[in-house]
């Protein structure tokens, strides 16, 4: 049986991806978790604990997608693959994706967002930080293997998630279509031509391109196997 403070962690992530941001009140979630709303005092001081728990949560999970990406000896690939984890998460999960980088997320969180360009990280907090110390570790090995060139790592990482979270927040606005556009029309070329920008070369950029792909193409049936038993 699922403890009662994870249930109630449970409920809000469902809660605010149902419904959005502004539906995280004490009553909602623990309607949702199907207890009262002392659950939430007794268990997280208050609505201000849970939205720290709900973050924590979702920060984790997101950090996890970008960090399980395998790598191969071709960190452009790597990169590619990472940003396509990037973009499916953030289209799949648009509420969470909204509370971690948006601009209507709660003042308790929002109050832990940094300058990147003058302390290296996004948050004062480690753990929410984390995704981006991952995109900063794919940004670092494309530049030891000298594919693109050398440059302070957290600024090129800024500018790389000012590229992915800029389409995503379009696509997700309903600019780009729903047929995958999105991705092969606007921030796949972008991200090619950014690379190229930033000292690769464009042939090699599209063969790491594609590998990237051919990988996804192949991990899905076993995907889908997974998904299935």
């Amino acid at each position: 049986m699922t403890a009662m403070p994870e249930a109630v962690i449970a409920a809000g992530v469902r809660l605010l991806e149902r419904d959005g941001v502004a539906a995280l009140r004490a009553r909602t979630v623990a309607a949702e978790a199907g207890t009262s709303t002392m659950a939430v005092y007794t268990h997280f001081g208050g609505m201000t604990g849970l939205l720290d728990a709900i973050a924590r949560e979702v920060f984790d999970r997101f950090a996890a997608v970008l960090t399980e990406v395998p790598q191969t000896d071709d960190p452009v690939a790597d990169f590619f693959a990472m940003g396509r984890a990037y973009h499916r998460f953030a289209l799949e999960n648009p509420q969470r994706y909204q509370l971690m980088f948006g601009t209507s997320t709660p003042s308790s969180i929002a109050r832990h967002r940094v300058d990147l360009t003058s302390t290296d990280t996004p948050s004062d907090r480690a753990d929410w930080a984390a995704s981006f110390d991952a995109l900063r570790e794919a940004v670092r090995r494309m530049m030891a293997a000298g594919r693109i060139r050398p440059d302070d790592e957290a600024v090129v990482a800024g500018r790389m998630w000012s590229v992915n979270h800029g389409a995503v927040m379009l696509e997700t606005a309903g600019f780009f279509g729903r047929e995958g556009h999105g991705l092969s029309q606007i921030l796949g070329p972008l991200v090619v031509d950014a690379l190229v920008g930033m000292g690769d070369d464009r042939d090699a950029v599209m063969r790491s391109l594609r590998a990237a792909l051919a990988s996804e193409a192949a991990d899905q049936p076993s995907a889908a196997s997974s998904r299935s038993t």
